[in-house]
């Protein structure tokens, strides 16, 4: 069975999930996250996760300090050219979906280079 993409949880009805808690949801499964910490992540989408950073980024950073498993802030700004939100909308021109995706298969990455 091939896992569900963040993507297709991102702004999407009924739930309208944020990039951050699109990625959390993905994994929910995987890793048993309670529906709490995907409620909880609705406070970091949208630019407002800590110092800026990409909410997608941000719930990835989550993920891999939760599960351990190498972060993916290096390989992300490789491949998005930035790590904060206000850059990657404005200088980068990177639609939230494309850093949601970007971030998706980063972790899936890790997970397999991990056997997780």
């Amino acid at each position: 069975m091939s896992k569900i993409k963040a993507e297709n949880f991102f702004h999407v009805k009924p739930e309208n999930l944020n990039c951050a808690q699109a990625i959390i949801k993905a994994y929910q499964e995987k890793f048993n996250i309670p529906e709490s910490i995907i409620s909880e992540f609705r406070a970091w989408g949208g630019g407002r996760a800590p110092n800026g950073i990409c909410g997608a980024l941000y719930a990835a950073d989550f993920l891999a300090n939760r599960y351990h498993f190498a972060p993916i802030r290096q390989e992300f700004k490789a491949k998005a050219g930035a790590i904060t939100c206000l850059e990657l909308k404005r200088e980068q021109k990177t639609p939230c979906v494309k850093c949601v995706q970007i971030v998706d298969e980063l972790i899936e990455n890790k997970l397999k280079d991990n056997d997780l």
